[in-house]
C-alpha cells in the first residue's frame, strides 16, 4: 500500500488563493474549504491512495515561537481565510479522512512523524507526502518516502531534492539555516546563498562539520574568508534556525496505520455540505459509511 500524507494547511491557502471566493447560506466566506474538499475528492478517487491522513496548523504558532521571536506568526493572514481554519478541519474529517490539528507542533511535525513512523512497515511500498514545502524535503528517503507537489505534477524523490537543493535530503536543515526560509521568519546568514550553501553541504553535510581551515572548503580564498567570518559571528543562530527548520518526529499521533484506511465518508457530510452551500459533492463522493 501507499500512504499519503496531506498537508492541509497549504492546500487551505492554495484553495483561498485560487478559486474565486464563495459564501455560504449564511453569508461566511466558505470557497476555500469547498474547494479543499473537491481537492480531496480528487485525490481519493485514485485507486492507489487508500490510507491517508491531512494535517492542519490549527494555529500557526507552534513551540517553535518560543525559541525565536521572529518565528512566524498567524498576523497578516487574511480573516476570511482564519475563520476557515477549523471549518476545515471539520470538513475533511467528515469525509472520513483521518485529520491532526496541530497546536504546540506544526503540520509539518505531524506529517514527519507519520513517515518516520510508517515507512518501515513491510505492508507500506512508499509514503507520498503530500506538498511541496522545502521543509518537508528532509523527510525523502530516497524512493521509499516521497514528496508530490500535486498543482505541479511532479514527484521529487532522493535524487530530485538533490537536483532541486543542491543537497541531500539530510542536509536541507543546514541549508535552510543557511541561506533563509522567508516564509517561515528565518533570515538565514549574510551572505550565504543556495550554492555556497549547497557547495559546503555537498562535502561536509553539516554545519558543525564544517573544517576551520578554510583552504579546504573547495572556493575561493576570498569568498570562503568572508562566508567564514559570517558564520563565526553568528553560529548560535545558525545552530538555532537548524533547531526550528528540523522536523520533529515525537508528535504523539494516536493512530495506527490501518486506522489512515479511507472507508467512507460520514453522513455529517450531507449536513455540512447543505451548510455551505455545495450540494454537487455529496454526489461525488465514491462511498458512505453507513449510517
Amino acid at each position: 500500500m501507499k500512504v499519503h500524507l496531506i498537508d492541509g494547511t497549504y492546500e487551505l491557502f492554495r484553495s483561498f488563493y485560487g478559486p474565486p471566493p464563495k459564501k455560504a447560506p449564511d453569508g461566511r466566506e466558505v470557497g476555500a474549504t469547498i474547494g479543499l474538499l473537491r481537492s480531496m475528492l480528487v485525490l481519493i478517487a485514485d485507486s492507489q491512495v487508500t490510507h491517508l491522513a491531512v494535517a492542519f496548523d490549527h494555529v500557526v504558532e507552534s513551540f517553535r515561537n518560543e525559541l525565536y521571536s521572529g518565528y512566524k506568526t498567524g498576523a497578516g493572514i487574511d480573516p476570511d481565510l482564519r475563520g476557515q481554519f477549523e471549518l476545515a478541519e471539520q470538513a475533511v474529517e467528515a469525509l472520513g479522512i483521518v485529520v491532526w490539528p496541530m497546536v504546540e507542533f506544526e503540520a509539518d511535525d505531524a506529517i514527519a512523524t507519520a513517515a518516520a513512523r510508517f515507512q518501515g512497515d513491510p505492508t507500506v511500498e512508499q509514503i507520498v507526502i503530500c506538498s511541496p514545502d522545502k521543509d518537508l524535503a528532509q523527510m525523502v528517503r530516497g524512493d521509499r518516502v516521497v514528496c508530490w507537489d500535486r498543482r505541479r505534477a511532479i514527484i521529487y524523490d532522493a535524487a530530485e531534492v538533490v537536483e532541486k537543493y543542491g543537497v541531500e535530503p539530510a542536509s536541507i536543515p543546514d541549508w535552510l539555516a543557511l541561506v533563509g526560509d522567508k516564509a517561515d521568519g528565518i533570515p538565514g546568514i549574510p551572505a550565504w546563498g543556495a550554492k555556497s550553501a549547497a557547495t559546503m553541504l555537498t562535502q561536509f553535510h553539516h554545519i558543525e562539520d564544517f573544517p576551520d581551515d578554510i583552504s579546504k572548503w573547495g572556493m575561493t580564498a576570498g569568498r570562503a574568508r568572508r562566508l567564514a567570518d559570517n558564520l563565526s559571528a553568528q553560529k548560535d543562530e545558525a545552530l538555532l534556525y537548524r533547531r526550528l527548520t528540523t522536523l520533529r518526529i515525537d508528535v504523539p499521533l494516536a493512530e495506527s496505520l490501518d486506522e489512515l484506511a479511507w472507508r467512507g465518508a460520514k453522513p455529517a457530510l450531507r449536513k455540512l455540505c447543505a451548510e455551505l452551500g455545495a450540494g454537487d459533492i455529496p454526489d461525488r463522493v465514491p462511498h458512505w459509511i453507513p449510517e
